[in-house]
């Protein structure tokens, strides 16, 4: 009874507050310089540490702990191994495919080109893969920093369009289909056509400002460390094995990861195949060894601590009252996701889309109710308002130093307008559709 009636309050109150100063952590990354995992693992470990302290019966907090770690598993060996699948496409200069095809100086039709294959690219990888693979092809396309500003805008919008709408290509919406809240066929069905939409509008947008030719010198020969045909069996195959996870849930009902953990075990054998007869040397930097050492271990970690920190807010309660709060204060689930969307342009969506599993139960809102398909589509898509939105708009900034503000005041209003088009398009849809 102490510990219910006394320390209840007490405890909610420090955990809230420790969420709260590890998340402005988070946003605070650069400023500060601290790496946002190193906070988040802490931020987790802490709300944890302080509830189980807090309760007279440790052995009650262990097992709960335990049984949100299983669904925190499961998201974390999926996105081990997509990101494995790709670092070796990438690896095997997999992705120079895509640069010998787009081979147009023409802005407008840059525009489309580049806008279309991030946006397709984006459900197959991910947004943050894809953004990553574009950006770094945009440099070589368009030479001149200054004019690159709207392109990268473009990237990141069609970036976080395109994974929205794919089970594999957002991890929000990765962890609203491992969670069960949506289904694969349903959710690209409800979903497509507003995030086609929500890129399609400000890629027009984009395209008003651009004219003529882009100037840059023909390309060189860049010297590759494998054949054609190496290049083009591992990218297909890469493909293939990202694009089967849906499939291989559907026909064994097994969870997700079992998926890509059963591709990545096949692209392992086929260039362990591939590069028998190579020595050591050349056959180590296009090993899954390798690839394995160059993927984004601390973007893992991140995610580990940010599930585990909303885990803790579940079990606490704190999430629970939050939900009856928003639904007095607000009631509309509508309402509640544009503004989730808003919302995850400042903030990390991983959390929010976490909070919202969390707040709203299966036994309230079942799978392919139309609240997780909106807020699949919000959480992806608001991310593009600011840089520092996404992960892919994060890794745009890295890659090209774009600075806060200059995208603030040339993209901002641009991925707003494709935010609230293609929002109007999904209730549309819905008033029309049921």
């Amino acid at each position: 009874m102490k510990n219910g009636v006394i320390f209840m309050p007490i405890m909610l109150t420090i955990i809230a507050v420790i969420f709260i100063l590890g998340y402005t952590s988070i946003i605070l990354e650069h400023p500060l310089g601290i790496n946002k995992a190193a906070t988040a693992l802490l931020t987790g470990v802490l709300c944890w540490t302080v509830f189980a302290l807090m309760q007279s019966q440790g052995n009650i907090v262990t097992e709960q702990l335990f049984g949100h770690l299983s669904s925190i598993a499961s998201i974390l060996f999926f996105l081990l191994g997509a990101m494995v699948v790709v670092e070796l496409i990438d690896l095997h200069d997999g992705f120079v495919i895509l640069t010998d095809i787009i081979k147009t100086r023409d802005r407008k039709k840059l525009v489309w080109l580049i806008g279309f294959f991030t946006f397709f690219l984006s459900a197959v990888l991910d947004n943050l893969t894809t953004a990553i693979v574009m950006v770094s092809l945009l440099r070589k396309l368009v030479p001149d920093k200054n004019e690159r500003l709207l392109f990268v805008g473009l990237i990141v919008i069609a970036a976080n369009a395109g994974g929205a709408w794919s089970p594999i290509g957002d991890v929000t919406t990765t962890m609203l289909w491992m969670g069960n809240q949506v289904t694969t066929l349903n959710i690209i069905l409800k979903t497509f056509l507003p995030a086609l939409v929500c890129f399609i509008v400000p890629a027009f947008l984009i395209s008003l400002q651009m004219k003529g030719e882009v100037l840059r010198e023909d390309p060189q020969e860049e010297e590759l460390l494998t054949t054609p045909s190496d290049r083009k069996t591992v990218f297909i195959l890469g493909l293939g094995c990202l694009l089967f996870v849906p499939v291989f849930k559907i026909i064994t009902h097994l969870p997700p990861y079992m998926g890509i953990l059963f591709g990545l075990g096949l692209m392992w054998l086929v260039t362990e195949i591939l590069h028998s007869n190579k020595s050591d040397r050349e056959k180590g930097v296009l090993s899954v060894n390798h690839a394995i050492r160059k993927i984004d271990t601390p973007g893992i970690l991140f995610f580990l601590g940010i599930l585990l920190s909303v885990a803790a807010l579940e079990s606490s309660g704190i999430l629970h009252n939050l939900s009856a709060r928003l639904n007095h204060a607000i009631g509309d689930i509508g309402i509640i996701s544009m503004i989730t969307g808003f919302l995850s342009a400042i903030v990390d969506n991983v959390p929010l889309v976490a909070a919202a599993q969390g707040m709203y139960g299966l036994e309230k809102y079942p799978t392919d109710h139309y609240f997780w398909e909106f807020l699949a589509y919000c959480a992806g898509t608001g991310g593009s308002i600011l840089i520092i939105g996404s992960a892919a708009g994060v890794a745009a900034m890295g890659i090209e130093k774009v600075k806060f503000l200059d995208y603030l005041k040339k993209i901002g209003w641009i991925a707003i307008a494709g935010y609230i088009a293609g929002a109007a398009v999904f209730l549309l849809q819905r008033s029309i559709t049921g």
